[in-house]
């Protein structure tokens, strides 16, 4: 079953006639994805890869192709009004890949979006991917900059706010013999759309997730939050690992909202949080699959 997508969900990729979007646009089709538009203003009526068609709106490419799903592939300055767009368009999902856009605009992206039927994944995220049935695990839906080819389909939930800890850690868990149900990106940004806990919960309705690795960073305080929540709701095992225990005080390390300040988020309070709800914790990042396999015993 998944969450938030599956190998039916129609995508399209705002900026799919840029260099970065267009690369990871062929990465999804060849993953078997359905990417069914592109958006570029100015250059409707043209074709990526010969077979995907590119409007000028995001309006224009829902009502064609009934797409349900964004990518947005925006250079900064214009990632927020981007997601807007979506969102007025009526895409059910928005998955912001975009890194550095202005704080600002998050903020106006935010207070717009209050009350819209739309979630916001991101943004400076990798994405999501919820793994195939065929083979190598191809034909499900990969949304993003995460390398396809790491995935294997199972049941297995993956959160993390680090894009390269999600890669490790869903490549342990593949050489393990234990596949994904999805692995969601939610990014570091400070103002972003979907939080751990949001995700969390997706996870643990979803009959088809039988365990759960959550990852974390320094900054905030979502993972305890999200720890809290799962020490009284959630009953499927689960690890976690946090990213930044050598991280100086005060200083920003890696995403932009893995910052500590005023003593709140650091590594050491966030892994006690996830102790005191029994969430088993990976000592470092390598010991994130086995981490897993010691909380489901």
């Amino acid at each position: 079953m998944a969450i938030l997508v599956n190998e039916n969900t129609k995508i399209l990729v705002q900026g799919i006639t840029g260099s970065f979007g267009g690369r990871h646009a062929q990465l999804s089709l060849d993953y078997g994805t359905r990417l069914v538009a592109g958006v570029t203003p100015g250059k409707g009526g043209q074709k990526f890869a010969d077979k995907v068609p590119i409007f000028d709106t995001v309006a224009e490419a829902v009502e064609v192709t009934g797409a349900t799903v964004s990518a947005i592939f925006v250079p900064p300055p214009f990632a927020g009004d981007a997601i807007l767009e979506a969102v007025d368009a009526g895409c059910e999902l928005v998955v912001a890949i975009t890194e550095g856009i202005p704080v600002m605009d998050m903020m106006r992206v935010r207070a717009a979006m209050e009350g819209k039927k739309s979630r916001l994944i991101g943004p400076n995220c990798p994405g999501i991917v919820t793994p195939g049935l065929g083979k190598d695990s191809h034909g499900g839906c990969r949304i993003g900059i995460a390398p396809g080819y790491i995935h294997k389909r199972g049941k297995v939930g993956v959160v993390s706010r680090s894009g390269t800890l999600t890669y490790e850690a869903v490549w342990q868990l593949t050489n393990l013999g234990l596949g994904q149900s999805t692995c969601v990106g939610i990014g570091g940004d400070p103002i972003n759309g979907t939080t751990h806990l949001d995700v969390l919960k997706m996870f643990n309705d979803d009959p088809e997730t039988e365990a759960i690795i959550m990852i974390g960073e320094i900054g905030g305080s979502n993972e305890e939050i999200a720890a809290a929540w799962a020490k009284e709701h959630c009953k499927k095992p689960m690890a976690a690992f946090i990213a930044g225990s050598s991280a100086p005080p005060g200083r920003r390390m890696g995403h932009a909202g893995a910052i500590v300040s005023g003593g709140k988020g650091t590594a050491a309070a966030k892994i006690e949080a996830l102790r005191d709800a029994g969430i088993e914790v990976a000592k470092n990042p390598s010991d994130m699959g086995q981490a897993l396999v010691r909380a489901m015993g």
